[in-house]
């Protein structure tokens, strides 16, 4: 996959250009990146393009934290018993 392809709108790009831009930010970020994938996109495969383009010059920064978080593994659902779980 192209970095074309993987940031089509560059707005992981641009992410990585914004000095001081807090962990909450990148995230939303991330959605928007997500959203603007097109559906059939292999999204695991354009994280890691841009972590290997962008991640090797900044790892400190949140972006690079929240991308790397994009290719964990789901947790697995939590069950909630008793009231609780009947009142969600």
């Amino acid at each position: 996959m192209e970095l074309s392809e993987a940031d089509p709108k560059g707005l992981v790009r641009e992410s990585y250009r914004i000095e001081g831009i807090t962990p909450g930010e990148c995230r939303s970020i991330f959605m928007d990146w997500a959203l603007s994938l097109r559906v059939d996109a292999d999204h695991p495969a354009a994280i890691r393009v841009l972590l290997d383009h962008y991640a090797a010059g900044a790892p400190d920064h949140p972006m690079t934290a929240t991308l790397q978080a994009g290719l964990a593994p789901p947790e697995a659902p939590k069950r909630r018993g008793g009231r609780v779980g009947r009142m969600a």
